[in-house]
Protein backbone atom coordinates (compact mmCIF):
# COMPACT_ATOMS: atom_id res chain seq x y z
CA UNK A 1 0.00 0.00 0.00
CA UNK A 2 1.33 3.42 -0.96
CA UNK A 3 1.36 6.26 1.50
CA UNK A 4 0.71 9.81 0.45
CA UNK A 5 2.83 12.58 1.81
CA UNK A 6 0.12 15.08 2.74
CA UNK A 7 2.63 17.88 3.20
CA UNK A 8 3.93 17.45 -0.35
CA UNK A 9 0.39 17.19 -1.68
CA UNK A 10 -0.60 20.40 0.14
CA UNK A 11 2.44 22.23 -1.28
CA UNK A 12 1.57 21.15 -4.83
CA UNK A 13 -2.03 22.22 -4.28
CA UNK A 14 -0.95 25.63 -2.94
CA UNK A 15 1.49 26.14 -5.80
CA UNK A 16 -1.23 25.26 -8.34
CA UNK A 17 -3.66 27.68 -6.69
CA UNK A 18 -1.02 30.44 -6.63
CA UNK A 19 -0.27 29.89 -10.34
CA UNK A 20 -3.99 30.11 -11.18
CA UNK A 21 -4.32 33.35 -9.17
CA UNK A 22 -1.26 34.78 -10.94
CA UNK A 23 -2.82 33.91 -14.32
CA UNK A 24 -6.04 35.74 -13.41
CA UNK A 25 -4.09 38.77 -12.11
CA UNK A 26 -2.10 38.86 -15.35
CA UNK A 27 -5.32 38.69 -17.37
CA UNK A 28 -6.86 41.51 -15.34
CA UNK A 29 -3.73 43.61 -15.91
CA UNK A 30 -3.87 42.93 -19.66
CA UNK A 31 -7.58 43.80 -19.86
CA UNK A 32 -6.76 47.08 -18.11
CA UNK A 33 -3.86 48.08 -20.38
CA UNK A 34 -5.74 46.91 -23.49
CA UNK A 35 -8.56 49.22 -22.30
CA UNK A 36 -11.27 46.59 -22.74
CA UNK A 37 -13.41 48.51 -20.26
CA UNK A 38 -13.14 51.68 -22.36
CA UNK A 39 -15.57 50.22 -24.89
CA UNK A 40 -17.15 47.19 -23.22
CA UNK A 41 -18.28 48.77 -19.92
CA UNK A 42 -21.72 50.37 -19.88
CA UNK A 43 -21.46 54.16 -19.68
CA UNK A 44 -17.70 54.28 -20.33
CA UNK A 45 -18.06 55.80 -23.81
CA UNK A 46 -20.07 58.69 -22.32
CA UNK A 47 -17.55 59.27 -19.54
CA UNK A 48 -19.70 57.67 -16.82
CA UNK A 49 -18.69 54.01 -16.49
CA UNK A 50 -21.18 51.95 -14.51
CA UNK A 51 -19.33 49.54 -12.17
CA UNK A 52 -22.35 47.21 -12.26
CA UNK A 53 -21.81 46.86 -16.03
CA UNK A 54 -18.03 46.30 -15.93
CA UNK A 55 -17.20 44.61 -19.24
CA UNK A 56 -20.91 43.81 -19.71
CA UNK A 57 -21.36 45.63 -23.03
CA UNK A 58 -22.31 49.12 -24.09
CA UNK A 59 -25.48 50.79 -25.31
CA UNK A 60 -23.31 53.30 -27.20
CA UNK A 61 -22.04 51.97 -30.49
CA UNK A 62 -19.59 52.82 -33.22
CA UNK A 63 -20.94 54.01 -36.57
CA UNK A 64 -18.74 52.85 -39.42
CA UNK A 65 -19.44 54.34 -42.88
CA UNK A 66 -20.97 51.87 -45.33
CA UNK A 67 -21.02 49.11 -42.67
CA UNK A 68 -23.44 50.24 -39.98
CA UNK A 69 -23.44 50.67 -36.20
CA UNK A 70 -21.80 48.14 -33.91
CA UNK A 71 -22.22 47.97 -30.14
CA UNK A 72 -19.43 46.59 -27.91
CA UNK A 73 -20.75 43.25 -26.61
CA UNK A 74 -20.83 41.76 -23.15
CA UNK A 75 -17.49 40.14 -22.27
CA UNK A 76 -18.64 38.57 -19.00
CA UNK A 77 -19.31 34.82 -18.90
CA UNK A 78 -23.10 35.18 -18.89
CA UNK A 79 -24.30 32.31 -21.11
CA UNK A 80 -27.15 34.23 -22.75
CA UNK A 81 -25.78 37.75 -23.19
CA UNK A 82 -22.02 37.34 -22.91
CA UNK A 83 -19.14 34.97 -23.58
CA UNK A 84 -20.43 32.16 -21.36
CA UNK A 85 -20.75 29.71 -24.26
CA UNK A 86 -17.30 30.59 -25.60
CA UNK A 87 -14.28 28.49 -24.63
CA UNK A 88 -10.97 30.07 -23.67
CA UNK A 89 -9.70 29.01 -27.12
CA UNK A 90 -12.66 30.84 -28.75
CA UNK A 91 -11.74 34.02 -26.85
CA UNK A 92 -8.08 33.73 -27.78
CA UNK A 93 -8.98 33.21 -31.45
CA UNK A 94 -11.31 36.23 -31.48
CA UNK A 95 -8.77 38.50 -29.78
CA UNK A 96 -5.94 37.41 -32.06
CA UNK A 97 -7.68 36.93 -35.43
CA UNK A 98 -10.88 38.95 -35.19
CA UNK A 99 -12.97 35.82 -35.85
CA UNK A 100 -15.87 34.82 -33.62
CA UNK A 101 -16.71 31.15 -32.94
CA UNK A 102 -19.56 31.39 -35.50
CA UNK A 103 -17.09 32.58 -38.17
CA UNK A 104 -18.23 36.21 -38.28
CA UNK A 105 -15.53 38.88 -38.30
CA UNK A 106 -15.25 41.41 -35.49
CA UNK A 107 -15.77 45.00 -36.60
CA UNK A 108 -12.77 47.08 -37.67
CA UNK A 109 -12.93 49.26 -34.54
CA UNK A 110 -11.85 46.22 -32.46
CA UNK A 111 -8.03 46.45 -32.52
CA UNK A 112 -7.44 42.72 -32.91
CA UNK A 113 -4.52 43.25 -35.36
CA UNK A 114 -2.61 44.82 -32.45
CA UNK A 115 -3.79 42.15 -30.02
CA UNK A 116 -2.59 39.44 -32.43
CA UNK A 117 0.89 40.08 -31.01
CA UNK A 118 -0.10 38.75 -27.57
CA UNK A 119 2.04 35.85 -26.43
CA UNK A 120 0.32 32.51 -25.94
CA UNK A 121 0.64 32.95 -22.18
CA UNK A 122 -0.85 36.45 -22.23
CA UNK A 123 -3.73 35.46 -24.53
CA UNK A 124 -4.55 32.56 -22.18
CA UNK A 125 -4.33 34.85 -19.14
CA UNK A 126 -6.77 37.33 -20.72
CA UNK A 127 -9.22 34.55 -21.63
CA UNK A 128 -8.92 33.03 -18.14
CA UNK A 129 -9.64 36.41 -16.57
CA UNK A 130 -12.72 37.02 -18.75
CA UNK A 131 -14.08 33.51 -18.09
CA UNK A 132 -13.61 34.09 -14.35
CA UNK A 133 -15.53 37.37 -14.14
CA UNK A 134 -18.91 37.34 -12.43
CA UNK A 135 -21.55 36.86 -15.15
CA UNK A 136 -23.62 39.97 -15.77
CA UNK A 137 -26.89 39.60 -17.66
CA UNK A 138 -26.83 42.61 -19.98
CA UNK A 139 -27.62 42.53 -23.67
CA UNK A 140 -25.87 45.13 -25.79
CA UNK A 141 -27.93 46.24 -28.80
CA UNK A 142 -27.41 44.11 -31.91
CA UNK A 143 -25.39 45.47 -34.84
CA UNK A 144 -27.31 47.44 -37.43
CA UNK A 145 -26.46 47.45 -41.14
CA UNK A 146 -25.63 50.64 -43.02
CA UNK A 147 -29.28 51.22 -44.02
CA UNK A 148 -30.79 50.24 -40.64
CA UNK A 149 -31.90 52.38 -37.72
CA UNK A 150 -29.55 52.18 -34.69
CA UNK A 151 -31.07 51.10 -31.36
CA UNK A 152 -29.09 53.69 -29.43
CA UNK A 153 -26.52 56.46 -29.65
CA UNK A 154 -23.28 55.91 -31.52
CA UNK A 155 -19.95 57.52 -32.21
CA UNK A 156 -18.88 58.05 -35.81
CA UNK A 157 -15.70 56.27 -36.84
CA UNK A 158 -13.81 57.18 -40.01
CA UNK A 159 -11.71 54.34 -41.35
CA UNK A 160 -8.59 54.97 -43.46
CA UNK A 161 -9.11 54.35 -47.16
Amino acid sequence: MKTINLSAFALVLLATQAAAEDLVKRGEYLARIMDCQGCHTGGALTGKPDPALHLAGSAVGFGIPDLGVFYPPNLTPDRETGLGAWSEADIVRAVRTGTRPDGRQLVPVMPWPSYAALTDADAKALATYLKGLPPVRHQAPPPVGASGKPAGPYLGVVLPQ
